[in-house]
């Protein structure tokens, strides 16, 4: 094994210095603070994002889905089939469009929203960021997001 130079470590950012590093530290973390906050309404943090886009406009494609949410079909169906056998949604063949499968909430699913509208605020309180901060650092992710999907 060879002795690296000084000059060679210099020119190498340190993990700490890595920006993909602090972006999955911080969604780990934030998907970890989550968790109480989502465990009374039955919900995983993927669950939720699920419901915010429902909550958002309903019924909705799977194919919609996974576009919101950056997730392949693969990964969606067995989540909403998860999500149906728990009473949150169901799953409907579109009369107009036989291929296409669309995601209604149930009464149970559309009743946890009003329970949910805290969760926003109380995570902005634990991260110690004002409304403000938060959309300007989430405007900086997203166009982060945007460039790589460009690319």
């Amino acid at each position: 094994m060879t002795a690296r130079s000084e000059s060679e470590d210099a020119d190498f950012p340190a993990l700490d210095e890595q920006l993909c590093f602090a972006l999955y530290t911080a969604t780990h973390r934030i998907t970890r603070a989550y968790r109480p906050l989502l465990e009374p309404l039955g919900l995983t943090y993927v669950q939720y994002l699920v419901m915010l886009v429902l909550w958002e406009q309903t019924p909705r494609s799977v194919g919609e889905l996974g576009h919101e949410l950056y997730l392949d079909s693969g990964t969606l169906t067995p989540l909403l089939k998860r999500m149906e056998k728990a009473g949150l949604v169901s799953r409907q063949r579109d009369a107009n469009d036989e291929r296409r499968v669309l995601i209604h909430l149930t009464e149970h699913g559309q009743s946890l929203k009003s329970q949910a509208a805290h969760i926003q605020e109380d995570l902005l309180c634990r991260m110690e960021l004002t409304r403000a901060e938060s959309k300007e650092l989430q405007s900086q992710v997203m166009r982060l997001i945007d460039n790589l999907e460009k690319n």
